[in-house]
């Protein structure tokens, strides 16, 4: 079994552990950012020069599609192939060739967050995409008691939907209907313009690709981001919280994951080591003996081909 002492080492070439290639805009903005203190004429001439490249290389990059497909090279596997690949969707993206529609894409990124919505008992339903780029949504189900959702969720969501669909410029959340009904996530925290400087008071994406190795039933501990979380895997999912337990705030080192007796297949609890409370993994953590107590559930995605966890800000992981 694996420590709690595990920590996310950093290297100077791929800082993330991923194909540098995929931070190449980063990079590019940085540099225009640093041009811009060589004054005005400078900065306005830097530009112009990655504005006539980009539109080379998308011309480029149309020509080769127009010839592949007047080839009858082009056929439909071959193009969710390409469409599939995080660095060639990118490119087809920033030139305006991705094949799919705005709709297709900001769906496809909705469902890849459901998974860690359902962990908390919610999901989202998409309403509509309008002309001017604004996705409207209604989240369902509730995530009673978990102070920690509307900043982590609002990681999650809107982080899918720019990567899918960097034109939409808006998020707008409806309510859901109903007695007794509670939103996901609080209403305000996604009513956000994408595009829009990053709020570093909401927290980062942290890549943790220890936590891939995770087998069945296991608990570990990390370091990421400055925060102490620990993983466990249940099946094929696997669940991140806070190092902390929500009874008698220890640390969760130790802990044990294991499905109550006659409980279905697929469910797991936590019992903290110190006071023996026990957390349900797929309800966002709550406490089996008290549901007012919980854990601190933090989101888990894949990003870039490795499994990353949303940290939240220093002030509020201090919390």
């Amino acid at each position: 079994m694996s420590t709690f002492d595990v920590r996310i080492e950093e290297t100077a070439t791929n800082p993330d552990g991923v194909d540098p290639l995929l931070n190449v805009g980063e990079r590019i903005d940085s540099l225009l950012d640093a041009l811009a203190a060589a004054g005005p004429i400078v900065h306005e001439r830097a530009e112009d020069l990655v504005r006539q490249l980009t539109m080379l290389y998308g011309a480029g990059i149309e020509r080769i599609l127009t010839i592949l497909e007047e080839r009858g090279a082009l056929s439909p596997p071959t193009l969710r192939a390409l469409v599939d690949d995080e660095l060639v969707t990118s490119l087809l993206l920033v030139h305006g060739l991705h094949p799919d529609s705005v709709e297709t894409r900001v769906a496809a990124a909705l469902d890849s967050v459901r998974p860690y919505l359902g962990s908390h008992g919610g999901d989202v339903e998409l309403l509509s995409v309008s002309e001017i780029g604004t996705v409207s949504l209604r989240l369902l189900g509730s995530c009673d008691g978990c102070p920690s959702s509307s900043v982590t969720l609002k990681l999650a969501v809107e982080d899918a939907i720019e990567a899918a669909a960097p034109e939409i410029v808006s998020i707008e959340v409806e309510e859901q209907a109903g007695e007794g009904a509670a939103t996901l996530i609080s209403i305000d925290s996604l009513r956000v313009r994408l595009g829009e400087e990053p709020d570093d008071s909401v927290g980062t994406w942290t890549p943790v690709p220890e936590l891939a190795e995770l087998a069945a039933g296991e608990v570990a501990g990390y370091a990421a981001g400055g925060v102490d979380v620990v993983g466990c895997r249940i099946g094929s999912d696997v669940f991140v919280f806070r190092d902390r337990c929500g009874r008698c705030s220890a640390s969760l080192a130790g802990s044990t994951l294991a499905r109550p007796v006659g409980a279905a297949v697929g469910t797991g609890v936590l019992t903290c080591p110190s006071c023996h409370s026990h957390f349900d993994v797929r309800r966002a953590g709550v406490c089996s003996e008290d549901d007012v107590l919980h854990l601190d559930p933090l989101p888990v995605l894949v990003r870039n081909g490795v499994l990353s966890v949303a940290i939240p800000a220093v002030s509020e992981a201090l919390s």
